[in-house]
């Protein structure tokens, strides 16, 4: 993947802040670091006029500016250039949940508050140019697609389905979920969407793009992710960000996997009832996929033993489901899996994690 290649060489970074001591800070953390392309400037009024001159692959910037303030930047940004704006990671001092949202709403695919820690915001931007780059990459891969012969076709979309699955390995590392999950998450979901009538072409979508449902567990801060106790209100608010994370990461992108993706990424945990985030999505409003990765990931989470948990007993997660059909499940959806049960019973059984 000749795009993922040496990004710190190759990967060109503008700093857009109006105080000259924090570009100089930043500037000089990301050269020390090993990034060779980095640009500044401190009028925000000529970031758009910057991106039609020079391609970048991510922008720091500054939410607090005079004349045009960071969101403004955004606006003008999607305006110019559309689909083809670089990614955007906002440093900000505002610590509340509105502000918080509307940042990733506009577009940015991350956010880091002031005062910021040195290694979490490098973690963070190689995130962001990791997936930006493999966004590249896909890009080109369908470019390809168009051009190769039918023989070829099924090699590329096994190297795209390299890159997704790398998406969903990313999110694995970052909390205590573990491969099996997504592999028994995935199949039962599959199953599910046969029983309802889903079509072979989309159940195969849905197998290979499920697994990229907690992909926005990238951006959320270990000390929050990792937290063996429950959350409190604050946490609890930026752990449910990863729906809008996730929805960003797999943003504008062209493939019916990826937008399959997105759309998981979203509205898993969503609620029939409404009473589900990030949008609060009610009834037939939540896509198809959504419902069913809902009840896939709910079953295997509740039988599936965590550091912090012990694994329910099968009956106890059905029942569970029965009484939220209407209310966290789509009836309809609770229907298909209950009919499913022995096969997907079947599933959790063949692909048990190990004892350690």
């Amino acid at each position: 993947m000749q795009f993922l290649d040496n990004i710190k060489d190759s990967a060109n970074i503008l700093i857009v802040d109006d105080k000259h001591a924090n570009i100089f800070l930043l500037e000089a953390l990301l050269k020390n670091s090993g990034y060779k392309n980095v640009s500044s400037t401190q009028e925000s009024t000529k970031v758009t006029e910057l991106c039609n001159n020079i391609t970048f692959d991510l922008i720091l910037l500054d939410y607090n500016m005079p004349i045009l303030d960071g969101f403004g930047v955004m606006k003008n940004l999607k305006e110019s250039l559309n689909l083809n704006m670089p990614p955007i990671i906002m440093l900000t001092a505002q610590y509340a949940k509105d502000i918080r949202l509307k940042i990733l709403n506009m577009g940015a695919r991350d956010f880091i508050t002031k005062p910021f820690d040195v290694h979490e915001l490098l973690m963070r931007i190689n995130n962001t140019l990791d997936v930006h780059f493999a966004h590249l990459y896909m890009k080109e891969q369908n470019k390809i697609l168009e051009k190769k012969v039918e023989e070829r076709t099924a090699e590329i979309f096994k190297n795209q389905l390299d890159v997704v699955r790398c998406l969903g390995v990313a999110s694995e590392y970052r909390d205590e979920e573990t491969g099996l999950h997504i592999l028994r998450m995935s199949k039962i979901s599959v199953i599910i969407a046969t029983a309802l009538g889903v079509s072979d072409k989309d159940c195969e979508l849905l197998l290979q793009a499920s697994p990229m449902h907690d992909v926005g567990k990238i951006g959320i801060p270990d000390h929050i992710l990792l937290k063996p106790g429950k959350f409190n209100e604050e946490e609890w608010k930026i752990m449910q960000s990863h729906a809008l994370i996730g929805a960003s990461i797999l943003q504008n992108a062209n493939s019916e996997l990826m937008k399959m993706a997105h759309d998981i990424a979203l509205t898993h945990h969503e609620k029939w009832n409404g009473r589900g985030y990030p949008n609060s999505l009610k009834g037939d409003n939540i896509p198809l996929v959504g419902r069913i990765t809902a009840i896939a990931d709910v079953f295997d989470a509740l039988t599936s033993e965590r550091p912090y948990k012990k694994a329910w007993l099968v009956e106890d997660a059905v029942n569970l489901i029965k009484t939220e059909k209407g209310e966290h499940f789509d009836p309809k959806v609770v229907d298909a899996f209950l009919n499913c049960l022995p096969d997907i019973t079947k599933i959790i059984k063949e692909y048990k994690e190990p004892v350690h």
